[in-house]
Parts: structure tokens; C-alpha cells; sequence
């Protein structure tokens, strides 16, 4: 139950003296689960093991054949690593709460994964749009595509990713964490989300929530309006394809990206596309776990494992048995 001190107006900073600030969070997130928190350890501890191992081959392998040296995989490999980033800032701080009694999170360590949370986050929606476009150039202008997607382009577009991925979560971390915390303490999640964070804030947070939310707007719905409209265009030069074949061939190539795609802003939509005062801590927890952990196996096992190419390329790394590049 939500604390009742009072909040204060915004200019009334100068009294805030007469509240204690709070130094830490408890991040109450499945304690209320009693004995299952250790079934919930090891599903969640054999997933994460799942994310890090697929991840981290993906990489590898993509690093290492220099077939899959291609814009395409670059971006998958780009993506694996800031997937292996976003969990990584997650999911060790949950496996051990799940174990432990003393859930508390320092106050600048709440703020530095948030910060770092919703930088990847919004790194790879942005990466997801840049992967949609990399589709549209390689089907609807495969003539021009060595040319559209030059390596000096695609580390230009992986780069503008990170930096307007990190720039939107300075922005939005700093929001929340200039507001006044001086009552409860008890964030009712597994991480310093946003919403649940926000609402501790012991003065009105109204102006904040709304910049806040047209941030996620945008940051969420451009990319995936970006996305919808190279797709519109895919389908459009598909349909033209005469061979059956051709059209299954250039269909397959975009059928895990949609899958990411529909599973990532889907979940991410249900909960950052709504003001903070409609946070409900059961459903969201729910929705959170799965981009936070499901989402992060789609790239891996989904979008990258079941490749062909992926799959011809580990084979081969693996018959050769070195992993570095004089093998190749």
C-alpha cells in the first residue's frame, strides 16, 4: 500500500529539509511468491545461462566466418551484444533478490540501471528499425545495396542507435531521479522501472509523467513506423516477384525480424505507452519478464540460430575447431 506522506509542490524545495531522503530502495519484486521464488531462480537462472550462451555465439561465429560479414549480420551481431548489455543489467540484481532477504538498492545504483536499462532498451528498438531498413535496401533496391548499406553507413547507423538510444534514457533517468524521494521506499518491482519508481516521488509529478510518456512515444513509435512503412514497401515489390520460390525466399528473410519486432514493441507498448498513475504492479511485472528475458532469446534462438547461414557457419567453426580467424 502506498505511503501516505504528503507531497509538496515543486517550489516548496526549500523545505524538503524537513523530510528525510531516501538513500535506498527495497525492490519488494516476487517476494509475495513465498517457496516459488526458488522455482522462479532456477527457470529464470537456465534462461539467462540460455541468453548469455546464444548471444555470446552469435557473436562469435559472426565475428569469425567472414561469409556472414555482411550488413545484415552485422546488425544481428550488434544486437546480440546490447541483448547480452539489457539483461545483463537486470537479471543478475533479480536472480539475487529471488534468493535473498535484504532487497535494497542504493539510490545512485537504482538511477545507474535504469539508466543503462532503458539505454539498451531504446537502442535496440532503434536497432530494429535500422534492420527493417537494411530489409527494404537489400529487397526493394538489391542492385543499389552495396552501396545504400557501405560499412562506413552502418557503423554510422549502429552508433546514431546507442547515442539516441542513451540520449532519451539521460533524459528520462534525470526526470525522475531530480524529483524529491522522501517517504516509502519500497519499489513494488523486480528493477528501478520508471513508473513504479515515480511514483514514490513525494511531490506532483504530472509535467514529468508527460514528457516521460511523449518521450516513449516517440522513442518507441517512430522506429516501429519506420519499420511498418519498409515493410509496406517490401510486400509491395514481393508480390512482384513471378517465382513462388523467390517470394518464400525473400518472405523468410523477414520473418524473424517481425517476430522480434512484434513481441518487443508489444510488450513494451502495453506498458511505457500509458501514463505512470496506470501502473499495476502484478500485470507489469508479468509484461516486463517477457521482454526482459523472453524477448532477449527470440534474437539468439529465433532470429539467429535457426538462420541457415548461422547454422552452416557454427557447423563449420565447430568441424574446424578454432575459434579465431586464421581458421577461416
Amino acid at each position: 500500500m502506498k505511503d501516505c506522506t504528503p507531497k509538496v509542490n515543486l517550489g516548496d524545495r526549500v523545505n524538503q529539509a524537513n523530510f528525510s531522503s531516501v538513500t535506498e530502495f527495497v525492490l519488494l519484486g516476487f517476494s509475495n511468491l513465498g517457496e516459488i521464488q526458488l522455482i522462479l531462480f532456477a527457470v529464470f537462472l537456465c534462461l539467462y545461462l540460455i541468453i548469455l550462451g546464444g548471444n555470446l555465439t552469435v557473436v562469435t561465429v559472426i565475428h569469425l566466418d567472414r561469409s556472414l560479414h555482411v550488413p545484415m549480420y552485422f546488425f544481428l551481431g550488434i544486437l546480440s551484444i546490447s541483448e547480452t548489455c539489457y539483461t545483463f543489467v537486470i537479471l543478475p540484481k533479480m536472480l539475487l533478490n529471488l534468493l535473498s532477504l535484504l532487497r535494497t538498492i542504493s539510490f545512485i545504483n537504482c538511477a545507474i540501471q535504469m539508466f543503462f536499462f532503458f539505454g539498451f532498451a531504446v537502442t535496440n528498438c532503434m536497432l530494429l528499425g535500422v534492420m527493417g531498413y537494411d530489409r527494404y535496401a537489400a529487397i526493394c533496391h538489391p542492385l543499389r545495396y552495396p552501396i545504400l548499406m557501405r560499412w562506413q553507413v552502418c557503423g554510422q547507423l549502429a552508433a546514431a542507435c546507442a547515442a539516441i538510444g542513451f540520449l532519451f534514457s539521460l533524459t528520462g533517468s534525470f526526470l525522475v531521479f531530480e524529483l524529491p524521494f522522501c517517504g516509502p521506499n519500497k519499489i513494488n518491482h523486480y528493477f528501478c522501472d520508471i513508473s513504479p519508481v515515480i511514483q514514490l516521488a513525494c511531490t506532483e509529478t504530472y509535467i514529468h509523467e508527460l514528457v516521460i510518456f511523449a518521450g516513449g512515444v516517440v522513442g518507441l513509435m517512430v522506429p516501429l513506423t519506420f519499420i511498418c512503412v519498409s515493410y509496406g514497401f517490401i510486400v509491395h515489390t514481393i508480390l512482384k516477384i513471378p517465382s513462388t520460390d523467390g517470394k518464400r525466399k525473400a518472405f523468410s528473410t523477414c520473418a524473424s525480424h517481425l517476430t522480434v519486432v512484434i513481441v518487443h514493441y508489444g510488450c513494451a507498448s502495453s506498458v511505457y505507452l500509458r501514463p505512470s498513475t496506470k501502473f499495476s504492479s502484478n500485470k507489469d511485472r508479468l509484461v516486463t519478464v517477457t521482454y526482459t528475458v523472453v524477448t532477449p532469446l527470440l534474437n539468439p534462438m529465433v532470429y539467429s540460430l535457426r538462420n541457415k547461414d548461422v547454422q552452416m557457419a557454427i557447423r563449420k567453426v565447430i568441424a574446424r575447431g578454432r575459434f579465431y580467424p586464421k581458421a577461416l
